[in-house]
């Protein structure tokens, strides 16, 4: 089966409608007039002096606050103890007011125009000719969030989020970056080489939390003579992309997906996932389906050798957790013969989510004291021939079976012939994690039914044991034991999770 390339989207190759530009300003040296002394003055104050700006202040002493006050007897922070008038704003940068009225604003407003200094007037969006957005400051990388003012909340929340994304030790990367800048340049031509040092060094950056230390410097400079004389190889990183939501993604696999030329993926990975991506990484999908056309594991391995020996930055993307069930073994296995460098970033395996979803404990120690992940088909598609079943139909513990939908009929039969009472609780859940996940919870002896209810169009999981108790008794679309015979589970294009 041909792999299928999804290039990026044609919106991705034209700019938007920008509400404001976003621009960047030095202002190191720079003169600015405040107006105001309150505490959101402060805070502009604040920025401005990180900024290396020089802060002409115009307030009466009495209007000057506690943290005005406190800057105030900081370097960068002139006061002037009388209001501002009109002569303030020769030779500023910029200017800017905390002001009580609406006609105070307007004069402040008027007066900077008048003399050519853009103006800012706090919390009054009709006279700012520019606005301050929520900040991520690793300086020298600098974030900055806007909503244009429509909803500051949810611009502190968008930080909020790349503050997680963004290793606190960027800084010192940052400024590494600058130093070697010069020799980097001198010593690679433009192009291709100086590209992936600065690629590798990236990788390097944000791959880790750990500021760099004093040996790093020459290490990444001896990085420029092996790239001048060795062909470039790229490498392998194996990522789980979790059950479906988005939002259970690691922070390291959504650093990979950023970084990455290729991205082969699974059939199971949701467009919620992909859409996090480097938007200009090839994307080929290579899933295998239960009872369709798939792509072979082989094609699969030598697609993953070719972009890595081409030089490209390779994610093998699969849902749930890579090395559970995922012949993530047959990969590495391969990668490591060819010598290609090959990384593995765990994800949250489907018994997880489903786990969280019920709000179980798969180890609840009333209930179970292990649990085990099975899986519920063979290469044949049957049930795998070496379950050791009466072991798995032991009481204190948990069982999941992944990709047990096609064969729930002969789990329950296996299970039910070494002694599992019928009323032990189970479990069923498809497309967890997902906005179109169902559940259905009730008794095993019920079980081939409910997957005739659920269906198995979605990846399905199957939890058995005692710890399922309180999700059955709260009741998710059961089914009774007498329905099992008139219904039995539908042959389906999708049967598992991962």
């Amino acid at each position: 089966m041909r792999p299928i390339s999804l290039p990026p989207s044609d919106a991705s190759e034209r700019i938007a409608p920008l509400a404001k530009l976003p621009v960047f300003w030095n202002l190191s040296g720079k003169r600015v007039v405040l107006a105001g002394g309150s505490d959101g003055a402060a805070w502009k104050a604040e920025l401005l002096i990180a900024c290396g700006a020089t802060v002409d202040l115009y307030c009466p002493c009495e209007d000057v606050g506690d943290s005005m006050a406190a800057l105030v007897e900081k370097d960068g922070v002139t006061h002037h103890p009388h209001p501002w008038h009109c002569g303030v704003f020769a030779r500023a940068a910029l200017a800017l007011a905390d002001c009580e009225t609406e006609d105070e604003a307007r004069a402040f407003f008027c007066a900077a125009r008048a003399a050519g200094v853009p103006v800012n007037v706090i919390d009054k969006p009709a006279y700012c000719q520019f606005q301050f957005g929520s900040i991520v400051n690793r300086s020298p990388v600098i974030v900055s969030i806007s909503t244009d003012g429509a909803a500051p909340i949810l611009g502190q929340a968008i930080r909020r989020r790349i503050e997680t994304l963004l290793p606190p030790a960027l800084k010192q990367w940052a400024a590494l970056a600058q130093a070697l800048r010069g020799t980097v340049n001198a010593r690679l031509a433009p192009g291709p080489e100086r590209r992936r040092f600065w690629e590798r060094f990236v990788d390097r950056s944000l791959s880790t939390n750990a500021a760099p230390g004093a040996g790093d410097a020459a290490t990444l400079l001896a990085e420029t003579d092996r790239l001048v004389e060795a062909p470039s190889i790229g490498s392998v990183t194996l990522v789980g992309a979790g059950p479906g939501d988005a939002e259970l993604l690691t922070l390291k696999a959504m650093r990979a997906l950023q970084a990455a030329d290729v991205i082969l993926f699974d059939d199971l990975v949701s467009s919620e996932v992909l859409e996090l991506a480097r938007r200009e990484a090839k994307r080929f999908l290579v899933g295998k389906r239960g009872g369709r056309e798939s792509c072979k594991q082989d094609d699969i391995n030598d697609m993953m050798v070719r972009f890595a020996k081409d030089g490209k930055r390779v994610v093998r993307l699969k849902s749930g957790d890579p090395m559970i069930f995922g012949r993530a073994g047959e990969e590495i296995e391969r990668l490591e013969a060819e010598g290609i460098p090959v990384e593995v970033v765990p994800g949250i395996t489907a018994a997880s989510a489903m786990a969280a979803s019920l709000k179980t404990s798969l180890t609840h120690r009333n209930h179970a004291q292990q649990v085990r992940f099975v899986t519920g088909h063979s290469r044949h598609g049957v049930l795998p021939a070496t379950l050791d079943w009466a072991s798995l139909a032991a009481p204190g513990q948990t069982s999941i079976f992944y990709m047990g939908g096609r064969t729930a009929s002969a789990i329950t039969a296996e299970l039910c012939a070494r002694g599992m009472p019928a009323d032990t609780p189970v479990a069923v859940l498809s497309a967890v994690s997902r906005a179109r996940e169902r559940r259905w919870t009730g008794r095993l002896d019920a079980l081939p039914a409910a997957i005739g209810e659920i269906g198995v169009d979605e990846p399905v999981l199957i939890g058995i044991g005692a710890v399922f108790a309180a999700a059955a008794r709260a009741g998710h679309r059961d089914v009774t034991p007498s329905q099992a015979a008139d219904n039995p589970p539908p042959r389906a294009a999708r049967h598992g999770a991962r």
